[in-house]
């Protein structure tokens, strides 16, 4: 089969014989070690391409447990070690939500607290009366060597930004900073049980703190005001996760470079992932923060969308090259897989390492 004109028809070939799991080698990635072979990373894909990979038709939408085994047949049958999952339904409600299947969604959209008064009235939901019951089912499902790879239900400043929109976050830094400090408080405290209690489930390999903290050129919030309400969340968060001996990753999107220190020293996540080569390439990440720091991912969406499998291919055969002697990477897009990039655009990609 030829890498540079793969097609739908190809896909069933390509995915009759997929490389057995071994979540060893996502782990030996995430402890910035050598892997036995070329290893994947994705946070996720999309439905129409779960589909196809797993050669299943989509289950109804209430079959939650239906839904996660095409996800987990799609993950093996595209060669990862593992399956990325929520852990429970657990999530902050806001109007947001109500926009869930907008294709963008402003970041002022869906703000439900505005004031104290707004704040005392929310019903904060309790992470402990969420049903985690699939983290059990689906062990069952797993195929032999595969794990759970757990993300959570938006992460600590992308939920407050849900809360109250991103206008109101700033204006309140400034008028009411005593509240920002309690809504930060009630958002993170109940991230860290969730995680708390994802954490010790047997089918659960590592987790994802699955945060949004920049963009393009700069953070959301000014590095004190990060310092001051977010990292330490994260650091609590990351020391959970540790605490129950799993790897925590960062997925974050946005020009992170003044805090990557903090996320390194301070937080001490394992990994991070989330790139893009308009504020600096994978391979440019790779060479400042790769030896303190997994690095994850990489391929720039816009590069899978707008070149050709050749070139798709070629980068991703150099970007395993550069790092295979010095370990501590895995090979994926720069952020996930969106229903627009080209199916054959992301076969090529991880043709990479699946015909090594």
């Amino acid at each position: 089969m030829n890498p540079f004109d793969l097609n739908f028809t190809d896909m069933h070939s390509f995915v009759n014989n997929p490389r057995r799991p071994d979540f060893d080698n996502i782990l030996c990635v995430l402890k910035r070690e050598q892997p036995k072979r070329p290893t994947l990373f994705e946070f996720f894909l999309n439905d129409e391409l779960y589909l196809k990979l797993a050669n299943q038709k989509k289950p109804p939408a209430n079959d939650m447990l239906g839904y996660y085994k095409v996800i987990i047949q799609a993950f093996k049958n595209a060669g990862y070690d593992y399956t990325t999952m929520h852990g429970s339904d657990f999530h902050f409600s806001s109007d947001r939500h109500q926009d869930a299947g907008q294709k963008s969604i402003s970041i002022n959209a869906g703000g439900v607290i505005s004031d104290r008064e707004n704040f005392e009235k929310y019903q904060w939901a309790d992470p402990s009366d969420a049903d985690y019951s699939l983290l059990e089912k689906l062990s069952d499902y797993l195929p032999e060597g595969m794990r759970l790879i757990v993300y959570g239900p938006g992460g600590v400043l992308e939920n407050v930004i849900s809360l109250l929109g991103y206008d109101t976050l700033c204006y309140l830094l400034a008028d009411d900073p005593a509240l920002v400090g309690e809504v930060f408080n009630a958002v993170g405290s109940r991230l860290v049980k969730y995680y708390e209690i994802c954490t010790p489930y047997p089918a659960v390999g590592a987790l994802i703190s699955n945060d949004d903290w920049g963009f393009n050129s700069q953070t959301m919030m000014s590095i004190p005001d990060m310092r001051k309400y977010v990292i330490p969340w994260h650091k609590k968060i990351v020391a959970t996760i540790h605490a129950g001996g799993k790897p925590a990753i960062l997925h974050s999107c946005g020009n992170l470079d003044p805090v990557m220190d903090d996320i390194i020293q301070v937080i001490k996540y394992d990994a991070k992932h989330s790139y893009e080569d308009k504020i600096l390439p994978v391979e440019q990440a790779y060479e400042k923060w790769g030896d303190r720091i997994a690095i994850l991912g990489g391929i720039d969406v816009d590069f899978l969308c707008r070149s050709t499998p050749e070139e798709i291919y070629n980068r991703s055969i150099a970007m395993l090259e550069r790092t295979s002697q010095r370990g501590g990477y895995a090979l994926g897009s720069g952020n996930s897989i969106p229903y627009y990039v080209p199916h054959k655009n992301y076969l090529a990609m991880i043709a990479a390492v699946n015909w090594q």
